[in-house]
């Protein structure tokens, strides 16, 4: 057993207490929107809440969930978010299993062509012509479309994985028992690739449930809008009310001032339902994947 010096002690007990300031810092402010999503709102504009719920309420939640828009926004990020998952892992497992193949013809060319459309690209303006002369703009398929391309990155990391897990004396005994290469792909990697399809899962759909960018570009009927894009509505909305308080609270009389004044504090503390409400599938979610998620980042690490 090696001795421990004092100098490894101190090294150790420091490295414990940065992280832990590390963690403290970006788990604080999670702490802090869920404590204030379930405290009044009022106490939380006072900063009475800090490290519990101070006078706990669902008030928050309940102003969230009454606008119909949610459930629509809830409804059509799901659908998008499953279709672009299911589409990108149809893409790119096949071609992360090909590419992997190091008898494939030009296997060279054909990488240095994927990584070219990893720094080059056409730009917005380019893609939107292209989209609406498709006529796809303002059509639900398009989230899908687009959110469920195919990543260069995440075939890259699953091309690692073939090469490194999957022996590549399990493909030599199909072919010699006549198996081609579309069974030796379905009969063996698909089936051995659990842990890479779990991981590309979780990328593609943590990317596609946050997404609000491709929305607000190329959709414009709000029955169509994702969840990201209903939440940045309703804080705009909030925001836009705040301020015609502000500039017309001269004008009213005592009542009417602070009636107005805890609308204004109510709009202010959605703010932190509306952060959890957005936030909670993903984070239910990700225990349950954590162990392929901590795989998947050792495999991209390596060198392919």
């Amino acid at each position: 057993m090696i001795k421990r010096t004092r100098a490894d002690v101190v090294f150790d007990a420091f490295n414990i207490f940065f992280m832990l300031l590390i963690l403290v810092v970006v788990l604080y402010p999670l702490y802090f929107t869920l404590t204030a999503s379930f405290s009044n709102p009022h106490s939380v504009a006072t900063g009475k809440t800090f490290f519990a719920p101070h006078d706990f309420t669902l008030e928050l939640y309940a102003n969230v969930f009454r606008d119909s828009r949610i459930w629509i926004g809830y409804r059509n990020t799901i659908m998008y978010t499953v279709g672009a998952t299911a589409l990108s892992l149809v893409l790119t497992i096949p071609a992360a299993y090909v590419m992997s193949k190091k008898t494939l013809p030009a296997r060279g060319v054909i990488s240095w062509y994927f990584l070219f459309t990893m720094y080059f690209g056409g730009g917005l303006i380019p893609s939107y012509l292209l989209m609406t002369s498709l006529h796809l703009v303002n059509k639900p398929i398009i989230m899908v479309i687009l959110m469920g391309s195919f990543g260069v990155y995440n075939m890259i990391v699953s091309r690692i994985f073939f090469q490194t897990t999957i022996p590549e004396e399990l493909y030599e005994a199909a072919r010699i028992d006549g198996a081609s290469d579309f069974r030796q792909f379905f009969t063996i990697a698909v089936p051995l690739s659990g842990p890479i399809i779990a991981v590309m899962s979780l990328f593609i759909s943590v990317g596609c449930w946050n997404n609000y960018f491709t929305a607000l570009i190329y959709l414009n009927d709000q029955k169509y809008a994702p969840l990201q894009i209903i939440m940045r509505e309703i804080l705009i909305q909030n925001r836009a009310m705040n301020s015609m308080l502000q500039q017309e609270e001269k004008m009213m009389d005592e009542e009417t001032r602070q009636y107005f004044e805890r609308l204004k504090t109510l709009a202010e503390g959605m703010k932190y339902s509306s952060i959890w409400i957005a936030s909670a599938p993903l984070l239910i979610a990700y225990p349950f994947v954590q162990k392929y998620f901590v795989k998947g980042v050792m495999i991209g690490s390596l060198k392919g």
